[in-house]
C-alpha cells in the first residue's frame, strides 16, 4: 500500500511539473513585445491586433470581431470572451453572467491597459492559470479604442510621461478628444463604440489610462462616480464593497492606489478636491446608463514596467470580484434600471444634472514626494523642482458634492424632424439605446417649452464646437405636431441619458455643445423710418407700453443713448418680431 501511494506521489509531482513547463512555454511563446523589450516598448496597432487574433484562434473560450473602421479606415476590434462559448448580445444575455467591458487606448499615448490586457488575457486563455476568473463572468476587451491615434507613434507625444519607447499620440485623427464625447458622439470613433455599448450593455466599466499632474508615490488611481449622479445602492455598493476589495488587492500586489488626486487650486497642501463627472467622461456616462464605471489612471512618472503591472492588478482584481458576485451586480443594475423609470418618470421627483464641491471635508493621509521652489529665469516665475523623497501628510479631503440643479423629467420629448435630422441628432440619440418613436398622423398638443436670455458663448472653439450657456423661462404653448416628428417617451431605462442629452442645465446636452447655435442668431432686422412710424402707433395705442418705455428711458442711461435699442424695444414687442428667436425647439410634453 505504502508502495503505490509514493508511486503516486511521484507521477503526480512529474506531471505537475510537466503542466508547469508547458505552462512555461506556453507564457514564453505568447510573450508580448512589452515582455521582450525588457519592459520598455508597445507594440503597434498591426502586431497587436494579431496578437489578439491569435488569443482567438487558439482558444474556444474567445473570438475576435470588428466594431466597423476608424476616419483612417483601421478596424476598432473587440475580444469577446466567454466560457459558454457564446459571441453575440444576446447569446451573452442567456448566460446570465455579468459582462465586464475594457476599454484601452481611449488615449493612445496611454497605453499601459493594452500591454496589461495583452498578459491578462494569455494567463486566462492560454497559459490558464487564471482561467477561473471567467467562470462566472463574460469579458469584451478593445485592445485600442483610438486606433488612428495609435499610429501616430513617436517618442515625443507624452512629454510629461516616462515611457513607453514610443507611443500613440491623445486625440483622434480629426483632433477629438474620445473621452469628451460619449454624449454629443461627433466622432466615428465614438459612434461604433456607443451603439456597441447599447448592443451588449455591459454590467461594468473600466476605461484605462495615465494621468498627469503632480508627482507621489502612488503608482495608481482611480475615479469611480458615487454620488447622486448614479443610483443609490450603486454608489453604496462601489463605496462600501467593491472599492475597499480592488484597493485592497493591489497594494497587496506591491502598488500604492489612491483615488484620483486632485488640488484645491491645483496646491497639494491645499487639500485634495473630489467631483461628479459629467457623461462626457466614461465614469460619468456609465453612471447616467445606471453602470458601475472605473476610470483607472497610473501615474506618468513612474516606470512602464510599473505601471502596466499596477493596471494588470487592478484589472484583474476587477474581474475577480465581479467573478463572484457577478448576479448580486446584475441585481444591482436591473434594480438601477427599473428605479430610475420609477422615481424620474412615475413619481417625476428631480432628477440632478449639475454638482457642486461644498466646503464640507474629510481628511486623507497624503503620501507625497517632497517638491522645493526656486525662481527661474526662463519662465520669470517660481519653478517646482521634485526632490524623490517621499513624505506622508494628512491632507483635507473635500469629497461632499452636492446637486446645485436638477429638472423636472416629462413623459416624452418631442422633436419635430427638421430638428431631428439635424446633425443627425435622433441617429445620435439612438446610439445610446433609447428607443426614439414617430408620430403617424398630424395633431395639436399643448406642451412646455423654454426661451433662453441672455446667451453665452465660448470665446475658443472646445472639441470642435462653440458651446453656449443661457438660462431660460419656461411657458406653455399649443403647437402643431406633423406626421414624421419624434417622440422620446421618457419611461425607459435610459431616462437619465435622455435628460442629460435633452435638458439645456445639463452640461453634456445637446443645446450646451452648440447644437442648436443657430436658434440665437437674428434674421429680419428694420429700417429706422419704418419703425420710427410703428412705434410712434405702439406708444399711442398701448398706455402701459408707454410707461414701461419712459420708465425704462429714466432708468436705464445706455438704453437711453442708443436710438436703435429704443427702437428695437418696440419692435421685439410688435406682431413683426420672430418668435421663434431663442427658442429651443425640443418640446416637453406633460
Amino acid at each position: 500500500m505504502k508502495i503505490a501511494i509514493k508511486i503516486l506521489l511521484i507521477y503526480l509531482l512529474i506531471n505537475n511539473n510537466i503542466f508547469t513547463y508547458s505552462q512555461a512555454v506556453e507564457k514564453n511563446n505568447w510573450q508580448t513585445e512589452f515582455e521582450k523589450s525588457e519592459f520598455l516598448s508597445t507594440e503597434s496597432y498591426k502586431n497587436t491586433m494579431q496578437y489578439f487574433r491569435n488569443l482567438a484562434d487558439s482558444s474556444k473560450f474567445a473570438k475576435f470581431i470588428s466594431l466597423g473602421k476608424s476616419p483612417q479606415q483601421r478596424d476598432i476590434y473587440c475580444l469577446v470572451v466567454s466560457k459558454d462559448k457564446m459571441f453575440s448580445p444576446d447569446k451573452f444575455y442567456l448566460s446570465n453572467k455579468p459582462i465586464v467591458l475594457v476599454v484601452n487606448g481611449i488615449h493612445s499615448g496611454e497605453i499601459e491597459g493594452k500591454d496589461a490586457s495583452m498578459i491578462l488575457l494569455r494567463e486566462i486563455l492560454i497559459t490558464k492559470e487564471k482561467e477561473s476568473l471567467i467562470d462566472n463572468v463574460n469579458l469584451l476587451v478593445i485592445p485600442i479604442f483610438s486606433v488612428d491615434a495609435h499610429e501616430r507613434f513617436g517618442r515625443f507625444n507624452r512629454i510629461n510621461q516616462n515611457g513607453p519607447v514610443e507611443m500613440g499620440w491623445r486625440t483622434t485623427a480629426q483632433n477629438l478628444n474620445l473621452n469628451r464625447d460619449w454624449m454629443k458622439a461627433d466622432a466615428k470613433e465614438m459612434q461604433l463604440l456607443l451603439k456597441f455599448y447599447a448592443d451588449w450593455l455591459p454590467d461594468f466599466l473600466i476605461d484605462t489610462h495615465t494621468t498627469d499632474g503632480a508627482d507621489y508615490q502612488y503608482t495608481i488611481s482611480y475615479g469611480m462616480e458615487k454620488f447622486q449622479n448614479i443610483y443609490s445602492e450603486t454608489r453604496n455598493w462601489i463605496k462600501n464593497d467593491f472599492i475597499p476589495f480592488i484597493t485592497g488587492k493591489v497594494e497587496s500586489a506591491g502598488y500604492l492606489i489612491a483615488p484620483y488626486l486632485s488640488f484645491k487650486n491645483g496646491i497639494v497642501d491645499s487639500g485634495i478636491v473630489d467631483w461628479a463627472a459629467t457623461p462626457r467622461f466614461s465614469q460619468g456616462y456609465a453612471a447616467v446608463q445606471n453602470r458601475p464605471g472605473l476610470l483607472v489612471e497610473t501615474h506618468m512618472l513612474k516606470p512602464y514596467k510599473d505601471r502596466v503591472f499596477a493596471t494588470l492588478a487592478i484589472l484583474e482584481a476587477t474581474i475577480e470580484y465581479i467573478n463572484s458576485h457577478g448576479q448580486e451586480l446584475i441585481k444591482l443594475n436591473a434594480r438601477a434600471d427599473s428605479m430610475s423609470i420609477v422615481r424620474f418618470s412615475n413619481e417625476n421627483n428631480y432628477l440632478p444634472v449639475a454638482y457642486k464641491q461644498s466646503d464640507k471635508h474629510s481628511t486623507f493621509v497624503y503620501k507625497g514626494i517632497k517638491s522645493v521652489t526656486d525662481s527661474s529665469e526662463i519662465s520669470g516665475t517660481t519653478r517646482i523642482t521634485y526632490t524623490g523623497e517621499k513624505y506622508e501628510k494628512t491632507l483635507l479631503y473635500f469629497n461632499d458634492i452636492r446637486v446645485i440643479d436638477s429638472v423636472k423629467v416629462p413623459k416624452a420629448y418631442i422633436i419635430p424632424k427638421q430638428w431631428g435630422d439635424w446633425e443627425n441628432i435622433i441617429d445620435r440619440i439612438k446610439l445610446h439605446g433609447i428607443k426614439v418613436e414617430k408620430f403617424k398622423n398630424d395633431t395639436t398638443l399643448i406642451v412646455t417649452k423654454y426661451k433662453f436670455i441672455n446667451p453665452k458663448f465660448s470665446p475658443f472653439p472646445y472639441e470642435s464646437r462653440q458651446t453656449v450657456n443661457a438660462r431660460y423661462v419656461e411657458f406653455t404653448d399649443t403647437v402643431n405636431i406633423s406626421s414624421g416628428d419624434y417622440l422620446i417617451n421618457t419611461k425607459q431605462r435610459t431616462i437619465r441619458v435622455i435628460a442629460n442629452l435633452l435638458e439645456p442645465k445639463s452640461s453634456d446636452s445637446f443645446l450646451r455643445w452648440g447644437f442648436f447655435n443657430q436658434i440665437f442668431e437674428r434674421k429680419e432686422y428694420f429700417e429706422f423710418y419704418v419703425m420710427e412710424k410703428l412705434a410712434e402707433e405702439m406708444i399711442n395705442k398701448y398706455p402701459k407700453l408707454r410707461d414701461e418705455f419712459f420708465e425704462k428711458i429714466n432708468s436705464d442711461e445706455k438704453f437711453r443713448e442708443s436710438p436703435y435699442e429704443r427702437l428695437n424695444f418696440f419692435y421685439e414687442r410688435s406682431p413683426y418680431y420672430d418668435n421663434h428667436l431663442n427658442v429651443y425647439p425640443i418640446l416637453k410634453l406633460n
